[in-house]
Formats: C-alpha cells, structure tokens, sequence
C-alpha cells in the first residue's frame, strides 16, 4: 500500500485532488489506533493525517480548545489536568480492547467516531462539545464550520454531521472542542448482589433524583470478580454503580442520601475518587473484554435503558456470551465467540424487537467484511446517507465503504 503524506492543508488538498482525477480511492489514517474499526478499507493508498498535529489554541479562562486531530489523547488530557480541566464526554480509550496498546488514541479519532463514555447520560456525546473544525473534503476542497463559542447559529452546524463519520465525508485537519472542570471529588456508591432488572430499576432511581448522577452501570458477578478495583473485585456478586461528582461536601451529602434512598435490602459499599477513576475507566474502556488472552468479538448496544435487561436476557444463549451495562442500562456492552457472523443475526433480531443499534466493535476482518459492522439503515436512510455522502465526496474517494457498502 502506498502511503501519502501531506504536510500542510495545501498539500492534503492537492493530494485530493490528485486522487478524484485518478480515482484513487484513500484510506485516511491519523494514529492509526481505529484501523480494525469498521468495514476493511483495502484502497491501495493510505492517507497519513499524523502532520496534523499540535495544540493551536488553549484558553482555559474560555473552556475552548483548537488542536490538530492527529495530536495525541494522552498529550490533551495531560495537558487539560494541568489547569483542572477536562473533556466532559469522557472520549474512551480502544486501543486495549482492539491491541493497539493504552494511549495510542488521537484527539481526531475520538471525534470522528463520536466516542464517549459513562458520563454520556450527563454531558452528551463527543459531537454536543465539537464547537468548529476545519477539513479538506473529497472534493479537494478546504473548509472551514463552527466557531469558538457555543452560540454560533450561521448556517449549517456540520460539527453534528462530521462527528462520527468515520471520514467517510472529509480529512479533518483542525478541531475545536469545548472543555469544563474537573470535578474536586469522584464516588462510587455500590449495591451489591442485584440482577439486571432490579439494577435498572435502581439506576433508573438514581438518574431521576435531583442527586445529579454522573454514571449509571451493572456489572454481573463474573465481569466483577475480573475487575482491577479490589472493593468490585471482592464483592462477592453483580455491582450496581452509581456515580456522583462535584465539590466535597456536596458529594458526600448526595451520596448519603442515595445511599438511604437505593440501599434497603441490599449490601451497600462506596468508592473514593482514585477507586471510582479507576473503575469508570475500566468501564469506559470496555477493559472487561480486553487483553491478550479474549478474542471474541464486542458489540456495543444502544437502546433504550428499559430495554438493556430484556436485550441481556434475550441474547444470554449466545456462544461466548458476556456482557455488562452502562448509561442507566441504555448501553449493552457485549461479547461473543468470534466465529461465524459473531452472533450478528441473533443481535440485529433482538434489536429489532427492543430497539436501539448495534456496532460491532471488534472482530477479525473476515467477519467485519461479511456481516454489517454499524446498524443497517432503512431504505429512506440509506438514500440520506448516500446524498450526504455524495455532496463531501461525490467520487467516494475517503474510506470507501468504510461505515456502509456502496458510500
């Protein structure tokens, strides 16, 4: 495969350009953490974005940040502790769960996959905090969408289109996202020893009280007894998580109080801030799946948070079945035997009859390149899908078919 390095938005845009006349179809790449995301892309070019890179602009005093999308997480999250800050949507880290390695992810690459964590249910997604970027699209032309504030209401807001499109529509070479605090205190109160059902229940409680929870998960025994936090650990059954951040006192407060409104009947434990941290990045991380030793495939589920039990049960049988909640029961993290179609068709059927979509997230290319690896789309849909498609990158030059066949 020839690779293509530009190294200014000049050069990227000629490179485009070079590509519509010859029909060369490319495979963008920034870390190159995402590669064994999505449908195989085999174009025979490999477009290296990783000269995009560098923080442009940090204004801490604004809660705005502009970096290159090739610019490492790591680097931005260090960066962001120094004046106690953060990205709120808690962009998850794949590179465990697909071999690349912890940190081997780009600022770029949490955007385009639209990646966030357990304090979705709070602070939304990575495109609600994408304030503006700048690309060059598959018709090798350069632009520029959003702005440096919040209220920006000039045309269209692309950042909710680019955000999650797998640069199928353009190379990114720019972004700007909004950042907040980092809260004082972190905790975790646990109940332990409840199925599914009565989990859902009480995390349904939780993220209907004015305690202004920030994380909602179940854990069954088994996912539990794996886990690198010795209190979940060595619970002695399925962990219902619960979690609240914000100023000391506040915290402890909310915290007793959920505690005297959830734990009746059950065993009640509670994580301080460096064992909350710890296991919300396990399982934002989907860590329960990681490591050398698990080869099954994994899916993410989204669905309504009623549902997540129903889709547990409904999918139980499957070989290799394992799986665990997050976002109040809304987000069914799960994993199969990787042979054959991974459980595809028993999943699409159960997802069906529930609702929601499901991506899978890792399987070895043959299964990714024969079953569908993001949610079939509707006939209405899919003509959407292909007419966006066409007006960034009328040719399909960027990441052919990398989300879906033929755009």
């Amino acid at each position: 495969m020839t690779t293509l390095k530009p190294e200014s938005e000049t050069q990227l845009a000629e490179t485009i350009r070079w590509a519509i006349s010859d029909k060369a179809p490319l495979e963008l790449v920034g870390g190159g953490s995402k590669t064994m995301l999505g449908r195989p892309v085999n174009p025979g070019h490999r477009l290296d974005l990783s000269a995009f890179t560098g923080v442009g602009l940090y204004e801490p005093a604004e809660l705005v940040l502009t970096a290159g999308p090739a610019t490492p997480m790591r680097e931005m999250e260090a960066l962001l502790a120094e004046q106690g800050q953060e990205f709120a949507f808690e962009p998850m880290d794949l590179g465990p769960l697909t071999g690349q390695g912890e940190g081997a992810g780009t600022l770029g690459g949490a955007v385009m996959a639209n990646l966030s964590g357990p304090r979705r249910i709070r602070q939304g997604a990575a495109r609600d905090h994408l304030l503006g970027f700048r690309c060059v699209t598959g018709r090798g032309e350069i632009v520029k969408s959003g702005a440096r504030v919040m209220k920006n209401v000039t045309g269209y807001d692309l950042s909710k289109l680019i955000a999650g499109s797998w640069g199928t529509l353009a190379a990114v070479t720019e972004v700007t996202l909004k950042v907040l605090p980092r809260a004082e205190k972190t905790r975790t109160l646990l109940l332990i020893g409840q199925d599914a059902q009565a989990a859902r229940i009480a995390l349904s409680a939780a993220l209907g009280s004015p305690y202004d929870v920030s994380g909602a998960a179940w854990l069954p025994a088994g996912i539990a007894a794996r886990s690198g936090v010795g209190f979940i650990a060595r619970a002695g059954g399925a962990v219902t998580a619960i979690r609240v951040e914000g100023p000391g006192p506040s915290v402890e407060d909310r915290m007793a109080r959920l505690a005297e409104s959830l734990g009746e009947g059950v065993t009640v434990e509670e994580l301080h801030s460096h064992n909350s941290q710890a296991f919300w990045k396990e399982l934002r991380d989907a860590m329960p799946f990681a490591g050398t030793g698990d080869t099954r495939a994994v899916w993410k589920i989204s669905t309504a948070p009623t549902e997540g039990p129903k889709l547990y049960a409904a999918l139980s049988a499957l070989p290799g079945f394992e799986a665990y909640l997050d976002w109040g029961g809304g987000l069914v993290w799960l994993a199969t035997d990787a042979k054959g179609d991974a459980g595809e068709a028993a999943i699409r059927a159960a997802v069906a009859s529930h609702g929601g979509h499901a991506t899978l997230i890792r399987a070895p290319a043959a299964i990714r390149a024969a079953v569908p690896v993001f949610q079939p789309l509707d006939a209405g849909v899919m003509e959407l899908q292909a007419r966006i498609k066409d007006g960034f990158d009328p040719e399909a030059i960027l990441n052919p078919a990398r989300m879906y066949e033929g755009v």
